[in-house]
């Protein structure tokens, strides 16, 4: 399968030397799967995007310290990115940013959340089931870091996870796009670390109990694994 990644964002400079950028957290979580994959990358947040949609078999988009209701122009012509995805029958899979952005490309709401941050592991009840989810799990921990939060869902979307705190963790429009709010790229070291340089901004006890949280094991591979079953259906029903 031919992949391409939407590169939303870069890890800050400071962050880089231990973790690299976006790029490597993507080639390290899809080399841990064993499943052969054409990966290409395209730094989007720098304005460079796929010339055509056939580009690569499906597409998957990055996490962002943007918001998308931002007024950046290469959010916007994004958003028109996955109109044409979606329009193509495109397979795509959009995390934390990009799983807030597919809503508001397709008619949905995204807001701040009057919770506050989401920061840490985060625990989800599993809503309904899929073949694509194998093996199968009830409840899905991962990393979560955002303030914005979907408010209303696009027509026709099907919640498949949620918590209290994100009811709409996870969300599939037609059989080719999915949203998630988690991020399996992410490790318990980079969250830790994007906490400690975000303490200006998120209140301390919000971020004791998140680094708590990180004790807890993510089931990034298992979402992983889960996120390449659910794209390789899409080239196998022929969307």
């Amino acid at each position: 399968m031919k992949l391409g990644i939407l590169q939303c964002d870069h890890v800050q400079n400071s962050l880089q030397p231990d973790f690299g950028d976006y790029p490597a957290m993507f080639e390290a979580l899809f080399k841990q799967t064993g499943e052969v994959l054409d990966i290409h990358f395209y730094p989007v947040i720098d304005g460079q995007f796929p010339q055509h949609v056939d580009e690569c078999d499906a597409y998957i988009s990055s996490g962002s310290k943007w918001g998308v209701n931002d007024e950046q122009p290469w959010i916007r012509q994004l958003e028109d990115f996955i109109r044409e995805l979606y329009t193509a029958g495109k397979g795509f899979v959009g995390i934390c940013f990009g799983h807030q952005l597919i809503a508001k490309a397709l008619g949905g709401e995204v807001e701040k959340s009057p919770l506050g941050w989401g920061v840490g592991v985060a625990h989800s009840n599993l809503l309904a089931q899929r073949t694509w989810m194998q093996p199968q799990q009830d409840n899905i921990a991962l990393v979560v870091s955002h303030q914005d939060q979907i408010c209303k869902l696009p027509l026709g979307a099907q919640v498949l996870m949620g918590n209290d705190f994100c009811p709409y963790s996870m969300f599939q429009v037609d059989s080719h796009f999915l949203g998630l709010q988690g991020h399996p790229e992410f490790s318990a070291q980079y969250s830790a670390a994007l906490m400690d340089i975000r303490r200006d901004r998120i209140p301390v006890d919000t971020i004791d109990s998140a680094m708590d949280s990180l004790n807890y094991q993510a089931d990034d591979m298992l979402t992983t694994k889960w996120i390449l079953a659910f794209l390789r259906q899409t080239l196998t029903t022929g969307q």
